[in-house]
């Protein structure tokens, strides 16, 4: 802004000014007669862009529009599905419905097998018990992450799928 500008012509934009390329000196005695900044819009455009307004109304609008970007931005929620590697069909379709409410909610669902102990010779069952649950959740979610064991967890991540 203003003297911290160092191109030597810029193009100068503003309200009840006439739009132009002038040298800096010419673009910064403008600003001053209208009592306003010199505030360098577009840096690497050739000439660089300046615009004839007030600062910190031009840092409050930029605040402004940083805050509603912010506010759409959607945030993903991640909730987790604990499963054992010996699972009865009883718990996973229980727990199976929980995963249809928070994919209809539109929450990732991560869903894992804990292996405690000795249950860790266990880990084809415990792969086949996540894609059996990644497979009945086919229709609400699609598949991020294939089953992947990690320690003693063996997990595998879905998404909702985007609504029509």
């Amino acid at each position: 802004m203003n003297e911290l500008i160092t191109a030597q012509h810029v193009r100068v934009v503003g309200e009840n000014i006439k739009v132009g390329i002038y040298p800096i000196s010419t673009a910064l005695k403008m600003a001053e007669e209208a009592g306003l900044d010199l505030v360098e819009i577009s840096p690497k455009a050739e000439p660089p862009v300046c615009k004839i307004i007030d600062y910190s109304k031009f840092k409050y609008e930029q605040k402004k529009k940083q805050k509603e970007i912010k506010a759409k931005a959607q945030k993903t929620v991640v909730k987790e599905i604990r499963f054992g590697p010996n699972t009865d069909d009883h718990d996973f379709n229980f727990k199976l419905k929980h995963a249809m409410n928070f994919l209809k909610e539109g929450a990732k669902v991560r869903a894992y097998v804990h292996f405690v102990g000795r249950t860790i010779v266990f880990k084809e069952r415990g792969e086949i018990l996540l894609l059996k649950f990644a497979q009945a959740l086919e229709e609400l979610g699609k598949v991020e992450q294939l089953p992947k064991l990690e320690k003693k967890r063996m997990y595998v991540i879905l998404a909702p799928k985007p609504k029509k």
